[in-house]
């Protein structure tokens, strides 16, 4: 009796175990999901110049080269006032004086012992000012001052930058998401599926960049720019 009562345990556990088995794959769904990334792009305009303006005089008598650019960051100045960059929109004046003479490095074949540099930098939000006296620039040239320094050195002109990236992030956000969603109802429509909730969602990174886009032009250097987002979500499938 005791054989008979094991075997159909057994037999009742084997039953049951292939039932729940059996059960349990039937439920075990793959996991579908789609991966789509949605764009958002917006023009944008720089908010902010800064233009940091270099001039030099060179000489063999040090209180004349330096009147020479107390002459020239007269100039300069005037200039900005004439393109309504005026004393609010001028950060900074610094002078730097080199005395060639007095280096401990290189050979004494110079013609002019003392380098003297002035810089201004101008920081405005008046970008359109600023790209204005920059095709000036050759009235200053004409006036004596020499724009840069004798080592080398150049103005590279002025940065253009946009500080208004937070205010546009929440509505291009969205837009990005609305656009990947789009893709993602699109790809469930031709595979035969709906579409779920969002597994997974990036919003990425936000880039600025140049409107004009060329080989090695830098958005800085442009007032006109494109501000753009991609997100990328996962949305589920089913059937």
């Amino acid at each position: 009796m005791t054989r008979i009562v094991a075997a159909v345990l057994v037999a009742v556990g084997v039953a049951l175990g292939g039932w729940f088995i059996g059960n349990g794959f039937a439920h075990r769904h793959p996991n579908r999901s789609v991966t789509v990334k949605g764009l958002a792009e917006r023009n944008v305009k720089a908010d902010i110049a800064l233009w940091q303006i270099q001039f030099a005089e060179t000489g063999n008598d040090l209180a004349g080269v330096q009147a020479t650019i107390q002459r020239d960051d007269v100039a300069i100045t005037g200039f900005l006032r004439q393109h309504k960059l005026g004393t609010d929109a001028i950060a900074f004046h610094s002078v730097q004086v080199t005395d060639r003479a007095a280096r401990n490095y290189g050979n004494d074949q110079y013609k002019t012992r003392f380098v003297v540099t002035g810089t201004i930098m101008v920081r405005t939000k008046d970008v359109d000012a600023v790209a204005a006296a920059v095709q000036d620039t050759g009235t200053l040239i004409a006036q004596g001052v020499v724009l840069g320094n004798p080592d080398g050195g150049f103005n590279e002109g002025p940065n253009y930058l946009f500080d208004g990236i937070n205010a546009l992030k929440l509505s291009m956000i969205a837009e990005a998401t609305k656009n990947a969603r789009t893709a993602a109802e699109q790809f469930a429509r031709d595979s035969g599926s709906r579409l779920g909730g969002i597994v997974r969602a990036n919003q990425g990174v936000f880039e600025i960049l140049p409107r004009d886009k060329a080989p090695m032009l830098q958005q800085d250097k442009q007032i006109d720019k494109t501000v753009r987002v991609v997100a990328t979500l996962d949305y589920a499938l089913v059937d």
